[in-house]
């Protein structure tokens, strides 16, 4: 059975309904103030987690022998473009993983080698660079991650923001890494119930490094199992059910929200000022010098006294001085 039954249909019933679980191009700053008044769009979190395709330190001469010889070099090619292109650092454990990845890339190219491969991407303006970022990135997430964030937007940001932008009657949130949804559509949930929206402008930006999550998060489809971690009462207000065990954010979430994709590397076509900037378990894969960059470029485009949340794992000590600690990676800006 397919297709999603309309919203005067929807019903979810039994106790066992479906739940939660754990994706580039160049986008014109016309096309982008054209979606969305202020824009804004975000990257995604990248390979250096454990996984199942690790498999600790291969010796060199193993990827010689491969279906498609790898040497050293063509490693240090890629992870040296990597960086160039998303500021992603790949450290030498992941090398069977990308090689699995990457693999899939010769094989849908007719390639017989990593030289080839190392050859087209290295090239100006080459059509491969999308499919080498989505085939190096990947994406955790889930609805509702690390609740406490949600929680302080419910009851600290969201009463001084309905005080504080009361003149303009003005929000704007981006999630800056949105993978396939989730986090935005959470925060789509947490607006409107939270935020006024007769009278007030309120939306969000969600904008991902990799353009195939950023595809799956606009479709706003998933299966049963993603939406586990909503409570009942949040599933039969805000998500459709549909055959094959499927859930679909109501269009009433997808409304509020501009999904694009973005390098957060290259030049941002909109201007701010943002009142909150989720960018949570991005930055960890990042050098220190540009995890500067972007912190620095997250301050000049928040509002005076606006909120930076960020991953469990990530910290903005050391980092920059223009951000105050609120506690459990929530900051403010200061300056």
């Amino acid at each position: 059975m397919g297709g999603f039954l309309t919203t005067r249909m929807f019903r979810w019933t039994g106790c066992g309904e479906p739940g939660l679980s754990a994706l580039y191009r160049r986008v014109t700053a016309a096309t982008l103030l054209g979606a969305f008044e202020t824009g804004a769009v975000g990257t995604t979190a990248f390979i250096n987690n454990p996984t199942t395709e690790d498999t600790g330190n291969l010796g060199a001469d193993s990827y010689l022998n491969r279906e498609f010889p790898m040497s050293d070099k063509n490693f240090a090619d890629i992870k040296q473009i990597a960086y160039r292109q998303t500021g992603i650092t790949l450290t030498d454990h992941k090398k069977n993983m990308i090689y699995g990845r990457l693999a899939r890339r010769l094989r849908s190219l007719g390639l017989k080698n990593f030289n080839q491969y190392c050859e087209l991407i290295a090239e100006s303006g080459n059509q491969e660079m999308g499919d080498f970022v989505n085939s190096i990135t990947t994406n955790l997430t889930a609805f509702f991650r690390e609740g406490h964030h949600f929680e302080f937007l419910e009851q600290e940001v969201f009463p001084a923001l309905r005080t504080k932008n009361l003149p303009q009657k003005r929000v704007r949130i981006w999630s800056a890494g949105c993978s396939t949804g989730e986090e935005p559509y959470s925060l789509s949930i947490v607006m409107q119930e939270h935020l006024p929206t007769a009278g007030w402008d309120v939306r969000l930006l969600a904008t991902d490094l990799d353009t195939e999550v950023v595809a799956h998060a606009r479709r706003g489809v998933y299966s049963g199992d993603r939406v586990d971690s909503v409570s009942e009462e949040r599933r039969q207000r805000w998500f459709l059910k549909g055959g094959d065990d499927q859930a679909k954010v109501k269009p009433q979430l997808q409304k509020i929200i501009t999904f694009k994709p973005l390098n957060l590397l290259n030049p941002w076509p909109f201007s701010g000022p943002f009142d909150v900037i989720f960018c949570r378990n991005v930055v960890i894969y990042f050098d220190k010098d540009t995890q500067k960059k972007l912190f620095n470029r997250y301050a000049d485009i928040l509002a005076d006294d606006g909120y930076l949340f960020i991953g469990h794992s990530e910290s903005l000590h050391r980092v920059t001085d223009r951000f105050r600690s609120l506690g459990r990676t929530i900051y403010q800006k200061v300056k």
